[in-house]
């Protein structure tokens, strides 16, 4: 019953993220031969490498050229990492114990808070980490259906790196779930933090939580970026552990 309730709490933000990432997914591949069409008549043209959005395009050009880098450009660090980031985000809001109705149908059945938090933390990480690897699987499908291919070993990597790093978004929605007893505020607040800290790392060239979730280190060397997904693996704890002591400090 406890891990039913947990599923049907959060099933439609799963299956609406679910499908929207496959179809990305799928457009990525069904994308990649208009691009390279593009690619050489660009390189063609010179770029202003003094101002940061000629760096990124200069950098986005070079990395495109071969159809791993158009991958990992396209999907691995802008539509996963922002769409799934939304729905790690999503996948952690709303209270669980709230004063509403759900909230005390929750508390009428024979589960103590803390299995309640466990079932959601637990049900919540799953449906995200199939979030984080099952709709990329299109890719290798169907590169086939262009001419490519796409390594699912490669695929597998890029899933778990995002999926540990973007877990510390999914954690802070969660917490923020145990302070207020709506979904929208800790979606918007922790939706708020992401795109402030995605900017700092943007605009400054920090190497953080979004660089670890795009698995750069993977990319570019094929190295895991192990500092990185340690300190987001413990924040993540950090985060709902903070979330199970205000729970159990509660008064219902």
């Amino acid at each position: 019953m406890v891990w039913y309730k947990s599923w049907l709490d959060t099933r439609w933000r799963f299956l609406i993220g679910f499908v929207i990432l496959a179809v990305l997914a799928c457009g990525i591949v069904v994308s990649y031969n208009v691009s390279a069409s593009l690619l050489p008549e660009l390189s063609k043209r010179p770029v202003d490498t003094s101002t940061t959005a000629g760096r990124l395009l200069g950098e986005v050009i070079r990395l495109e050229q071969t159809y791993r880098g158009f991958v990992w450009v396209q999907w691995f660090r802008q539509n996963l990492l922002q769409t799934g980031t939304l729905f790690a985000v999503l996948l952690g809001s709303g209270s669980i114990l709230s004063s509403g109705k759900s909230g005390l149908f929750t508390l009428s059945l024979p589960a103590s808070r803390g299995e309640w938090m466990t079932a959601r933390a637990a049900t919540g990480l799953g449906e995200f980490f199939v979030l984080a690897t099952v709709p990329s699987l299109a890719i290798p499908a169907l590169s086939p259906m262009i001419g490519q291919h796409y390594s699912i070993v490669d695929l597998v990597a890029h899933g778990v790196c995002f999926f540990i790093a973007a877990a510390v978004f999914y954690s802070l929605a969660f917490l923020l779930s145990t302070i207020f007893n709506d979904t929208w505020r800790p979606l918007a607040i922790a939706t708020g933090i992401a795109c402030v800290v995605g900017l700092a790392e943007g605009l400054l060239g920090l190497k953080g939580v979004f660089h670890v979730m795009s698995g750069y280190d993977y990319f570019a060397s094929g190295s895991f970026p192990w500092a990185g997904l340690l300190s987001s693996a413990v924040l993540s704890a950090a985060l709902l552990g903070g979330a199970a002591l205000n729970v159990a400090r509660k008064d219902f």
